[in-house]
């Protein structure tokens, strides 16, 4: 059954982002004194009493400087109010009512949509009892709800009022239950197409896109159903070399920084590349981060309808092209698309598909077993330190996702064995089985060690 749809509104500034994490009691939304740190819709759970709902954050509504962003501002959340069962109406105690605070008032009044007015930043007494005077009478609405959204003072009785008035207009919370469905991170340089890329997939506008850089401003989460499979797309913040990110500070920082503990936790990674541009040390910098965080990876070459004079090898020359300049995930497929005409956009779910149950592949202990007779016979271990060459006595699987193996030497140290035959098994490795688009991991175990 559908969540029901719950909607915070209000001008900038006003805690409707500290207000949302601390209904989903986790700090999902980016939070700053920046007016309109807030730009897409953000989506998620609230559990109360046993049962969910469905929150969703929504950008100020600024009405007095509409630019190229604020504009697509208000249309994401107009798209939220539209959508949603009831609307929390935020507005700052602190501040007192402001002019846009009666603009919105009536545009909410027009929407139809149930309100409740929830009068943040309480903090003190004086604030909680100020929501009684007479200026929170916007359009007619009941006083607000007081609320400390950053200590929680007041949030339950607000989640009792919610649950009230849905029950009033025939919306029910519903039980929980656990989603589980292949996470997905897009990531780039600013202005690649990522989301438009996410748009593409999801078949709607679901993020804002600008050719003004850095748009987005923290990572977002969508979950999309696809016949029986589930999908949870994560847009991401463009990401600068590190040393303007750290001399920028602030919100860029924070979200990169979000960006990483996104990708780590990703079952597979879109790196977003440009086709109308050469590619540089930002992106060396991200395939050097993506070999290292266990998720599987596909590097999406986006505006490929923008290369001019393409022919039938044009394609191949630009795979070896990213091998040699990318070549920490060589092992990573390329696809190439048009995120804005959707040219193979919908190929991308196949391919997600496939680096996802490679990288949840278990190999039989047979299969290994034949796979290094055949790999020691084709070439033969190459001497690392010491006086020796090692002799390997087996490998065997230890866990998937990533697929991770010990490697068995008859040795007295774990560098006896030269790191080039290693990455020559791991290649075998992926020929052999057809492990494309996932990291794998060989450990190099001794004897002694393994019969201890």
């Amino acid at each position: 059954m559908p969540l029901p749809i719950i909607a915070l509104v209000g001008r900038t500034n006003v805690g409707k982002s500290t207000l949302f994490n601390r209904l989903l009691e986790e700090p999902k939304a980016l939070v700053s004194t920046v007016a309109g740190t807030t730009r897409d819709r953000n989506e998620g759970p609230c559990l109360w009493r046993g049962k969910v709902i469905e929150i969703v954050d929504t950008g100020g509504l600024d009405l007095v400087r509409p630019d190229e962003i604020e504009r697509n501002i208000l249309k994401q959340a107009h798209v939220a109010i539209q959508r949603a069962d009831l609307l929390l109406f935020v507005v700052d105690l602190k501040t007192g009512a402001m002019p846009q605070d009666f603009e919105l008032a009536r545009r909410l009044r027009k929407s139809g949509k149930p309100v409740i007015i929830v009068g943040n930043k309480a903090e003190k007494v004086s604030e909680r009892l100020s929501a009684s005077d007479p200026q929170w009478r916007l359009e007619g609405f009941p006083e607000p709800i007081a609320v400390s959204a950053v200590r929680g003072t007041g949030v339950g009785d607000l989640l009792d009022e919610i649950y009230a008035r849905l029950e009033k207009i025939g919306k029910y919370p519903a039980d929980p239950i656990e989603i589980i469905g292949t996470k997905v991170a897009v990531i780039g340089k600013p202005n690649v197409g990522k989301s438009t890329l996410l748009n593409s997939l999801l078949g709607e506008e679901r993020f804002i896109t600008s050719p003004i850089a850095h748009t987005t401003r923290e990572p977002n989460d969508t979950l999309l159903q696809r016949g029986d499979k589930n999908y949870i797309f994560i847009d991401t913040a463009g990401m600068r070399k590190m040393a303007k990110v750290k001399k920028a500070g602030g919100l860029e920082e924070v979200a990169v920084k979000r960006n990483e503990a996104i990708v780590r936790l990703a079952d597979v990674t879109l790196l977003l590349v440009d086709a109308t541009e050469p590619l540089g040390t930002q992106e060396k910098t991200l395939a050097g981060f993506l070999k290292e965080s266990n998720s599987a990876v596909i590097v999406v070459v986006n505006k490929w309808d923008l290369v001019a004079d393409k022919q039938t090898n044009t394609m191949n020359r630009y795979r070896e092209y990213i091998a040699a300049i990318l070549p920490f995930i060589s092992w990573a497929p390329v696809i190439f698309v048009s995120a804005l005409t959707k040219q193979r956009v919908a190929t991308l779910f196949d391919d997600i598909d496939r680096v996802v149950d490679n990288r949840r592949r278990e190999l039989s202990p047979e299969a290994l077993e034949q796979f290094l007779k055949g790999a020691v016979h084709r070439h033969t271990p190459s001497k690392g330190k010491g006086p020796w060459v090692p002799k390997i006595l087996g490998m065997k699987q230890t866990r998937a996702n990533p697929p991770t193996f010990d490697l068995i030497l008859k040795a007295k140290r774990t560098d006896s064995l030269n790191m080039s035959y290693v990455r020559f098994l791991e290649n075998q490795l992926r020929d052999q089985f057809n492990l494309i688009g996932t990291p794998l991991h060989i450990n190099i175990r001794l004897a002694t060690a393994v019969a201890k």
